[in-house]
Parts: structure tokens; C-alpha cells; sequence
């Protein structure tokens, strides 16, 4: 909600939920290695070291020499003081590396640390993948870079973890040896931990998004996100006058609004834009859907500046087969209700163009936008007729219904089986490829991809938006008993609701059905909401757990549709990737 100005000054009394794992309560193992030689692909680990601490305090250590499997170079032994002889009785690293990660509990919320990072976690990697181990993926804190943002020039010629040990007074100094090299590391932590203190580093989780210190923006106006409440929501960023700069979504509104005003916020474009909030405005919602589809709602009716995502759905690109007695194939923003078959949206009109060359490929028809009569009756033919590469009626070659066959055919490769478009296309793919006219054969290519993208998404669009009203839902994670009910009507969602334990089901739906919003049938394969919302519900739908309650209409796409040719495009990556890009 809106704060007063008056508050600006007020100092906010912090929750534990607010700071998320305070530094305090976290489980840092700091590691450290000595190998043969600088690359994890050509040497090998010679000794683990490590040091688990919690609190300030050391509460486990680790340490074992590991046989290499070959020699040590005499420069790695000058410098460690590791022989030959030492490693000969060591355990193989087939033997060291399980004992290691039962020690430091990787898969846990344990955050790995290590001076120079990439070069421990690389041998701990290879040595995992030669033994088919998967990696555990754990947080990582590098306290290289770490100390390079945190202490300066000034205070330090280098940022070596010896002459950092020095300037932190940390009583075990670095030898080489790889737990006394750990045991240094960890005193270097606390000493850098001390220090982002100040700056409103205070959980584990904004010590691992620290990039550089929060503005005094944004320290000075952490009172903004008090009294913001915690579960899923949007919330709107405004300036002075009340305007939206930017909305966002969160399945926890209260910890992501906080994030905003921390380190752990490190875009530039937010930064700045920081500098000019005057209030935020959270919206609770029922569900994490429903905040992700009021978000996409209010981005693309307020347009907010600092959003880039999203903000204009309707500059959309589709293709549609125009209803004329000799139809054409037309590059259109709207979809109107004219009975016409519309393929899209197309994330470009560059998109477009090229799914509609794929069909002119397979398919001949016209390519000129004059007006032909019923008997093909248009006066000369056009110069496209005349080079032969427009189906023409008016060449008076082909009757009316020697082309309604070609525009029927074309019609059911848009919204059904696009078997054809996919034979003339290969064919003509490997053709130019055996004569090698890679570049043409590369055209081609990117042709059918578009075309069976934009055929893909408007027939699963189509299989949702033929519905006049679906019920379903999934359990709520971290709820047991409680579920998440949504209403769809026609691919918009039109109700959103957390049923808890012990409620009459049937009771539920009834009266969420009754109070959902009511949306009318309209044209197209998207004719009540954005096609961004619907394809959002969908990937809902499709997610594990979900139940369908009730629906009053079969959920099916075409049996022989154009998702059947999905290794021809890159479609399925794109809308994962969509799905996952944040606002």
C-alpha cells in the first residue's frame, strides 16, 4: 500500500521471513584444494581440505590427502611441500571425494566457499563426472571477488588470500596445505562478512546475489516495503504522481519487494529506477497464476517504463487465409470475426512473412491484393502472374473450384495436418542442399520453422479457447489438504481460489463457477485474453499434479497436428524459455 511521506525516516523492524536465512543461522563449508597442475581436465587432487562453520564457529573439519594416480611435478612439491612419498599411502579419490560430500552436505542449504572458486569447484566437478556422481549444484561464495568489491587499494596491494589473512589479523595463516588454506579462507569470510553488514547484507540469500553495495536510494527507502504482505501477489512500483514505473509478480510478495531495496538487487535499469519510487502498491492473489496473469494484465494496460516484457501484446503479428472467393494468404494485427483461419501470433513480422512464404512453397496462391470476382474476373493478370510465381486466378488458368481445392488444402495445413507444408519444404530443402545451395536450403529451413511454430501455438491456443468453462486443480506446495482451484473460460482465467482441508469440494466449485468473471466467445484461436495469458494458464494446466474438476467441451488438438513435427523447430525451447524469463 501507499506509504505516507512522512515515514520515509522511520526505521524498519525486520522479520526473520523478511531476511530469509539470516548469515548468522547459515552453514558455510569453506574449501580447499592442492592437485598436480592448474587445469581440472590434465591433474588431479592431492589433498581436500575444509571447514565447516555456523555462527562464527568452526563446528567440523575435514582433511585428507588423496593419491593422484601420478606423479607430482617437482614444482607442485616445492610449493605445498606434498611428496610422492605422502600421497603413496592415500586413499584414491574414488575413496576421498564420497567422505568429502557426506562432510559438507552439498545437497542441503550448505554454501560452498572457496578463495578463487571456479578453480576448486572444477576438480570437484570432474571428479564427480569421472565417477558418474552428479554434481550436487550447491550455493557458491567466492571470497575473491567478494574482497576485491569490499576492501580496496587503499587498504590491501592484492587481494592474494595470504595478504588478506594479514589485514583480517585471521590467526591461521595459508601454507599451500589445503586445511590450513581453508581454515584462512574461513577467517577472511568473517572478516568480509562483517563488513557487507553495513551495506544490508543480512542472509545467506543476499550474500550470494551481492554484486555490489545497495545506492543510498535504496537503503533510504527500505520503509517502502513495510507492511507489504507475504504470500503470491503483484505489486506496482509508482512514482510521485502516482504513475506505475514498474510491475512485477512474486509467489512471496513481501520477501521480492524487500530484495528490491538490498544488494541482492543489482540491475542497473532497477537501480535507477529506485531513485524515483514513492510508494508500492502489493495486489494479494489467491494463486501464483493468477498473480502471473494480473501481472501480464496490468504491464499491458498501464505500460509501465521501466517493464520491458510484455508491455504491448497487441502489436502481435498473425497470418490469416482471407474469406474472398479466391483467398490470399495476409499478414494482420487483429483477428476479426470473419470466418477466416488465423495462424500466430508470430513473435515478429518477420515470423510471419516467413510461415507465409512456407506456404506459398506448398501451395499456389495469389500473391496480389486485387480485387478478383467470383469467375476470376480482374482485367490483366498481375506481373507476379506473368513471372509465374502467383497462383492467379486471373491468368484464367484455374476455375474457382480448381483453386478452392489449393486454398482447402492450405486451410487444413493452418489448423489441422500440415503434412504438406513439411513434404514440400524437406524436399526442397535437401534438393537445394544436394546441389549445394546451402544458403537457400538454410531459407527454407527457417521457413517451415516458422510456419509450424505459428501453427503449433495457435492449434494449442485453438484446443483451449474452444472451451466455455474448465475447472481444475493441483495441490498447494507446502499445504497439505489445501488446493488450488482456477475457473478457465475460453483460455482466460476467470476465477482463482485456495480450497483448505476439510471443505465440500463440490460445494467449492459451485460457488467459485457462480462468482467467476463471465467472458463471451469471441474469433480467433485467442478471443478472450492475450495469448501470452492463455498460454500461461496452459503451462499450468500441463504442470504435475494438476486435476481436471470439470469442462464442458472436449480439450484436443488435432491428431495429426503441427506439434507432431516439433524436431523441425526450436518452438518447444523457445516457450520454456519464455516461461521462465522474468519480468
Amino acid at each position: 500500500m501507499p506509504q505516507p511521506a512522512d515515514r520515509a525516516a522511520a526505521p524498519v523492524q525486520e522479520t526473520l521471513d523478511d531476511l530469509g536465512t539470516p548469515l548468522a543461522e547459515g552453514t558455510f563449508v569453506v574449501v580447499d584444494l592442492e592437485t598436480t597442475g592448474g587445469r581440472a581436465g590434465g591433474s588431479a587432487i592431492t589433498e581436500i581440505g575444509a571447514v565447516k562453520v555456523r555462527g562464527g564457529r568452526t563446528v567440523g573439519e575435514f582433511s585428507s590427502l588423496v593419491d593422484p594416480g601420478s606423479p607430482i611435478p617437482a614444482h607442485i612439491t616445492l610449493l605445498t611441500g606434498i611428496t610422492q612419498a605422502m600421497v603413496a599411502t592415500a586413499p584414491p579419490i574414488e575413496a576421498v571425494l564420497p567422505a568429502f560430500l557426506e562432510f559438507a552436505n552439498l545437497e542441503g542449504d550448505t554454501v560452498l566457499v572457496a578463495h578463487n572458486a571456479p578453480f576448486d569447484v572444477s576438480f570437484l566437478k570432474a571428479a564427480c563426472a569421472e565417477q558418474d556422481r552428479p554434481w550436487p549444484r550447491p550455493r557458491v561464495v567466492d571470497t575473491l571477488p567478494l574482497a576485491r568489491r569490499l576492501v580496496t587499494r587503499e587498504e590491501v596491494r592484492n587481494h592474494k588470500l595470504g595478504t588478506l589473512a594479514r589485514f583480517f589479523a585471521v590467526p591461521d595463516r595459508p601454507v599451500h596445505r589445503a586445511l590450513d588454506d581453508a581454515r584462512a579462507t574461513a577467517g577472511v569470510l568473517h572478516g568480509l562478512l562483517e563488513r557487507l553488514g553495513p551495506m544490508g547484507v543480512h542472509s545467506v540469500e543476499e550474500l550470494c546475489a551481492f554484486r555490489t553495495a545497495p545506492t543510498r536510494a535504496q537503503r533510504g527507502k527500505r520503509h517502502l516495503a513495510e507492511g507489504v504482505p507475504e504470500g503470491p501477489g503483484v505489486y506496482v512500483f509508482t512514482d510521485a504522481r502516482g504513475e506505475p514505473l514498474y510491475v512485477g509478480k512474486s509467489t512471496s510478495l513481501r520477501k521480492r519487494v524487500r530484495s528490491y531495496f538490498t544488494a541482492a538487487e543489482t540491475r542497473g535499469r532497477v537501480r535507477e529506477m529506485i531513485g524515483v519510487v514513492e510508494a508500492v502498491t502489493p495486489i494479494p492473489c489467491a494463486t501464483g497464476l493468477e498473480a502471473e496473469v494480473r501481472e501480464m494484465r496490468l504491464i499491458a494496460e498501464r505500460k509501465p517504463p521501466y517493464n520491458r516484457r510484455s508491455r504491448n501484446p497487441e502489436r502481435a503479428s498473425w497470418l490469416k487465409l482471407t474469406p474472398e472467393a479466391f483467398p490470399r494468404l495476409s499478414k494482420v494485427r487483429t483477428v476479426r470475426d470473419d470466418g477466416a483461419p488465423y495462424l500466430g501470433p508470430f513473435t515478429s513480422a518477420r515470423e510471419a512473412e516467413l510461415a507465409r512464404e512456407a506456404l506459398l512453397d506448398a501451395f499456389p496462391l495469389r500473391q496480389c491484393t486485387r480485387r478478383i470476382g467470383p469467375r476470376g474476373d480482374a482485367g490483366p493478370a498481375c506481373v507476379l502472374a506473368q513471372m509465374g510465381r502467383c497462383g492467379a486466378p486471373c491468368t484464367g488458368e484455374e476455375t474457382l473450384e480448381e483453386y478452392a481445392e489449393h486454398a482447402g488444402a492450405a486451410r487444413e495445413a493452418m489448423v489441422g495436418d500440415p503434412e504438406e507444408v513439411v513434404r514440400a519444404l524437406r524436399g526442397s530443402i535437401a534438393d537445394l542442399a544436394a546441389g549445394l545451395r546451402y544458403e537457400e536450403a538454410a531459407e527454407r529451413r527457417d521457413r517451415l520453422a516458422a510456419f509450424l511454430r505459428g501453427a503449433a501455438r495457435s492449434q494449442r491456443l485453438s484446443a483451449l479457447t474452444g472451451i466455455g468453462e474448465l475447472v481444475a486443480a493441483r495441490p498447494l506446495a507446502g499445504a497439505p489438504g489445501s488446493w488450488e482451484v482456477h475457473v478457465v473460460r475460453r483460455g482466460r482465467l476467470a476465477a482463482a481460489a485456495v480450497m483448505e482441508p476439510g471443505a465440500d469440494p463440490h460445494a467449492f466449485v459451485a460457488a467459485l463457477t457462480a462468482t467467476a468473471e463471465t467472458v463471451a466467445a469471441g474469433p480467433g484461436p485467442a478471443p478472450a485474453a492475450a495469448p501470452q495469458e492463455t498460454e500461461c494458464v496452459l503451462r499450468w494446466l500441463e504442470s504435475p499434479g494438476v486435476r481436471l474438476v470439470d469442462l464442458d467441451a472436449p480439450w484436443t488438438c488435432p491428431a495429426r497436428g503441427a506439434e507432431r513435427h516439433r524436431e523441425l523447430t526450436d518452438w518447444a525451447r523457445e516457450a520454456s524459455e519464455a516461461a521462465a524469463e522474468p519480468s
